[in-house]
């Protein structure tokens, strides 16, 4: 459900953009940008409310929000090696962790939060940020792929287990035990996603032609979907909806793929005797003697739906949402947009555009271009220091909160002390997410 891009420069793109990610339930947008980063709402088609701006640092490449709580996780390129964790509505800063190397990608859900790195895997305890777990030296992961199952119950972890072949390895991160290895592709993975509650796993590889959905945990091939056949593209989410009766895929293309998960009977054609049903036996009989991957094609599905974005080579993610009690799917486009479409459940075809929303407004953009022209004006490279020296960011010493020092890390990553929060925190029930009174506990002392 969750999903997370980063966003390149290149031609098209908004100046200030950087990354997006919808939270776990789609009913939040979060946008990484040069000055911060920005919440917005997104119960609603005809209008979209910044619910939030936070200026505390800049060139924010990871921001992720614990469904409607006040609990966001932000990380910057000015300290890629160094997670903040904040209590956005109070303005306060709930912890912050270093790692040993930049981190990639961060995912959180009611029980775990999981920090990725290239060839590691941190896993905290969301309730007390306690490191339970480091799974160390982890296949060369270079864009911090995995996806977490939003559904605490059982938190299922997925990350590559292979950086030549499309392997999936399954982790259950509350019993911190690997659960299965799934060998979904012959390229490496590009994108996986897990449904709400678990039980199904999509991931499509780099070439991009073809999406596949396991069982969890099992690790059985339940459906196989052909995106293309023509052109390799670059898969930048994929996401279920809330029922996991549908599939969303964006690319690099100008095309949004839609699948259905439809189980085909063969009694239901059987009783149809029309002239598709009669092909369809003919294509079916025809294909146990043609080679193996051209008989595969043939038992792939194609796209329920799709949408014609008017971009091409933009990244962009995408998510399936029931807004005022309608699916729609959600675009947010590099380009600093947010395209909300209509879809139709029962006949599919192609989705209509609904609203298109800025996400920056024009006078930012053009405050951003003075600031500029002025820091090119009065830039002046000081004698005797080199051009090295001069683009280097700034270095910073090394944190408190490193997880080699104070954290107590080990090598074999296992179970940390921490301070606990307050036990009242928790002792009325469960943790009520949405207020933020209960949660997140603020501790200005960082671990």
């Amino acid at each position: 459900m969750e999903t997370q891009e980063t966003f390149s420069e290149g031609p098209g793109a908004h100046r200030l953009f950087i990354c997006a990610s919808f939270n776990q339930d789609t009913t939040s947008l979060s946008v990484g940008t040069k000055t911060g980063y920005r919440l917005f709402s997104v119960t609603a088609v005809d209008k979209l409310d910044c619910i939030h701006e936070g200026v505390e640092c800049p060139d924010v490449y990871i921001v992720e929000r614990l469904f409607s709580s006040s609990l966001v996780v932000v990380v910057s390129l000015s300290m890629p090696r160094r997670m903040n964790v904040y209590h956005f509505k109070k303005g306060t800063e709930i912890c912050n962790y270093s790692y040993s190397n930049n981190i990639l990608s961060v995912k959180l859900n009611r029980q775990r939060l999981v920090v990725c790195l290239e060839e590691s895997i941190y896993i905290h305890n969301i309730r007390d940020m306690k490191l339970l777990k480091t799974l160390l030296n982890t296949p060369v992961n270079p864009t911090g792929l995995c996806a977490l199952c939003v559904n605490h119950g059982n938190s299922y972890l997925a990350y590559p287990g292979s950086a030549t072949i499309g392997e999936i390895t399954v982790y259950d991160a509350n019993n911190l035990s690997t659960i299965t290895l799934i060998q979904a592709h012959d390229s490496p993975l590009a994108a996986l996603t897990f449904n709400a509650s678990g039980t199904k796993l999509a991931s499509a590889s780099e070439k991009g032609t073809v999406i596949r959905v396991f069982s969890v945990p099992e690790g059985q091939k339940l459906f196989e979907f052909r995106r293309g056949m023509k052109r390799y593209v670059s898969i930048s989410s994929l996401s279920f909806s809330a029922d996991a009766q549908f599939l969303c895929a964006s690319s690099n293309t100008e095309t949004v793929h839609i699948f259905k998960l439809e189980q085909h009977s063969p009694s239901q054609d059987e009783d149809s005797p029309t002239w598709s049903a009669y092909v369809g036996k003919m294509f079916t009989a025809a294909s146990t003697y043609l080679p193996t991957h051209v008989s595969d094609m043939m038992h792939q599905d194609r796209a329920f739906a799709t949408v014609r974005l008017n971009m091409f080579g933009l990244k962009n993610i995408c998510a399936l949402a029931t807004i005022q009690k309608l699916p729609r799917l959600l675009v947010a486009s590099s380009e600093g947009y947010l395209y909300i479409y209509n879809v139709d459940p029962q006949d599919g075809g192609e989705c209509t555009l609904v609203q298109k929303h800025r996400l920056f407004e024009s006078s930012e953009e053009q405050e951003e271009e003075k600031e500029e022209e002025n820091q090119v004006d009065g830039l002046q490279q000081p004698a005797g220091q080199s051009y090295a020296a001069t683009v280097a960011l700034p270095s910073t010493p090394p944190s408190s909160t490193t997880l080699m020092g104070k954290m107590g890390y080990s090598e074999d990553g296992g179970t940390q002390r921490g301070e606990v929060f307050p036990e009242h925190e928790f002792a009325e029930g469960p943790v009520c997410l949405d207020d933020e009174n209960e949660f997140p506990p603020v501790s200005n002392q960082s671990n």
